[in-house]
């Protein structure tokens, strides 16, 4: 039986992925936000209000609405922070990269400008489609109300 050989780009990735990920819980503190932090959040990055309760859905669906969710996959690649963005298309771990132009830690932090600027840019090249979590806990469901977050300072 051959032994499944791995390239030593794929070794070298995942490397630099794991070290970087081991690094992470010790420079940030993870941040749990509410859903109506994430949506001043979002008016705040230009979100209409009309779309909030989907990228509020998003968010709980994909992370729990935790800034610093980091989610090893099988095919090599990972996902990031609130909004779980792919480093395979859309970030690079340890330099600026990918479609969003961003480091994949520059998306786990409790400063989420990054990971919305991103998430928009998936958002229209993409729609929420892209994120299979959207589609199984968001598409044509309930939204989370967060129409009284707006009263909220």
């Amino acid at each position: 039986m051959a032994a499944k050989r791995v390239s030593v780009r794929q070794t070298l990735s995942w490397a630099i992925v794991s070290l970087c990920l081991l690094g992470l819980p010790s420079l940030i503190d993870a941040k749990i936000y509410t859903k109506c932090e994430l949506a001043k959040q979002l008016t705040a990055n230009g979100i209409s209000r009309t779309y909030q309760g989907h990228w509020v859905c998003l968010a709980i669906a994909v992370s729990g609405l935790d800034t610093t969710k980091t989610t090893m996959l099988p095919n090599l690649t990972a996902n990031y922070g609130i909004f779980q963005i792919n480093s395979k298309e859309w970030c690079r771990v340890g330099y600026k990269g990918g479609k969003c132009n961003m480091k994949c830690e520059d998306l786990v932090t409790d400063d989420i400008t990054n990971a919305i600027k991103c998430s928009k840019i998936i958002q229209q090249q993409k729609g929420f489609n892209e994120w299979v979590m959207w589609q199984k806990k968001c598409k044509g469901k309930e939204l989370p109300d967060i129409a009284n977050c707006a009263a909220i300072g």
